[in-house]
């Protein structure tokens, strides 16, 4: 098994993309972690809605057909660090891969939250799309060492 972040962006600041490669190389024995970036419409020439349909149909159609799909939505189920590692488990007895989308500025269109199996909720703050890649990381890091009981987490 194995997850995917699908994000929009294509271009990390780096100290962003520092922190992602950081948690993906220590989570690499555990839990493989990908990223795919998606470049996502932009431009004034879109409206809100135009934007979130067409990124809809990027993210959808970037995904395999039995893919186990969670979207990050902050309307979702937050989920403490010890909820994440009881998902992990339960997604590592399935074996499916684990796709996580991320959308763009307008949120996710309603058709692609319909689409995803669950909706991920990283809290009430309105976050970054490339902070929340970094921040998905360490939670999946913290989540896998817990599960290998590894004294990461201490909280």
């Amino acid at each position: 098994m194995r997850v995917v972040l699908l994000s929009p962006g294509e271009r990390m600041p780096a100290w962003i993309a520092q922190g992602f490669e950081d948690y993906r190389k220590r989570l690499a024995a555990w839990l493989p972690l990908d990223l795919r970036e998606l470049r996502l419409p932009r431009g004034k020439a879109l409206s809100a809605a135009q934007a979130r349909t067409l990124e809809a149909q990027i993210l959808l159609g970037a995904l395999p057909p039995a893919a186990h799909v969670i979207a990050l939505d902050g309307r979702g189920t937050p989920w403490s660090s010890a909820q994440l590692a009881e998902q992990l488990a339960q997604w590592r007895m399935h074996g499916r891969d684990i796709h996580l989308l991320i959308g763009g500025a307008e949120g996710l269109h309603e058709s692609v939250l319909e689409r995803a199996a669950q909706r991920w909720s990283l809290g009430p703050l309105t976050l970054p799309h490339m902070l929340v890649r970094v921040l998905v990381a360490e939670q999946l890091y913290r989540a896998a060492s817990m599960l290998q009981g590894h004294p990461y987490h201490r909280g």
